[in-house]
C-alpha cells in the first residue's frame, strides 16, 4: 500500500543532509546509505550513492526517471542462480 500523500515522501534527515553536503562541495563522491526505505527525492538527481543489500554497497547513479522510487529497488538483495535441475538435464 502507497503512503499517504498528505504525509509526504519518507527520506531518512541524514540521508538529506549528506546529499546537501555532497551537492554543496561539488565532489562526485559516494554517498553510503543503509536506508533502503528512503524515497528518492528530486534533489538528489545527478548524485551516486551506495545502497546496501545485506552484503555490500551496490553504487546507484540517480536520474530523473528514478524520482519517486526507493532506493531498495535499484539494489537487489538476492541473487538467482537458475534451477538446478536444468543444469542437470545439461550435463546428460
Amino acid at each position: 500500500m502507497a503512503r499517504s500523500v498528505s504525509k509526504g515522501p519518507f527520506v531518512d534527515a541524514y540521508l538529506l543532509k549528506k546529499a546537501e553536503k555532497s551537492r554543496a562541495s561539488g565532489r562526485n563522491e559516494v554517498i553510503k546509505t543503509w536506508s533502503r526505505r528512503s524515497t528518492i527525492l528530486p534533489q538528489f538527481v545527478g548524485l551516486n550513492f551506495g545502497v546496501y543489500n545485506g552484503q555490500k554497497f551496490i553504487p546507484v547513479l540517480v536520474t530523473e526517471n528514478m524520482v519517486g522510487h526507493k532506493f531498495g529497488e535499484f539494489s537487489p538483495t538476492r541473487q538467482y542462480f537458475g534451477h538446478t535441475a536444468d543444469r542437470k538435464a545439461k550435463r546428460d
